[in-house]
């Protein structure tokens, strides 16, 4: 492998950390905050069907949503970062 491709490797792998580093911790912070608005934690896949559907739907779709946009911001900051390298 040369040098090139081992730093491409090495920037997918940073990046797939720090991607799940972030959706951790996006999680952490809407649960809290969905707690703070709605007095109990946001519904789980492990529930047993104790939560409205507009509920779930919306919860599910808060999730999704910033998930995927931390996700994103922090696989191109890794980009970055790394190809200044």
């Amino acid at each position: 492998m040369d040098e090139k491709q081992t730093q491409s490797v090495v920037a997918k792998l940073i990046g797939a950390g720090v991607a799940l580093g972030a959706a951790v911790i996006v999680q952490k912070i809407l649960s809290r905050a969905w707690e703070a608005k709605t007095g109990h934690a946001p519904p789980a896949a492990d529930d047993q069907g104790d939560a409205p559907l507009a509920e779930i739907v919306a919860a599910a779709a808060l999730t999704g949503a910033l998930v995927a946009i931390s996700r994103v911001l922090a696989t191109r900051g890794t980009a970055r970062f790394t190809a200044k390298l």
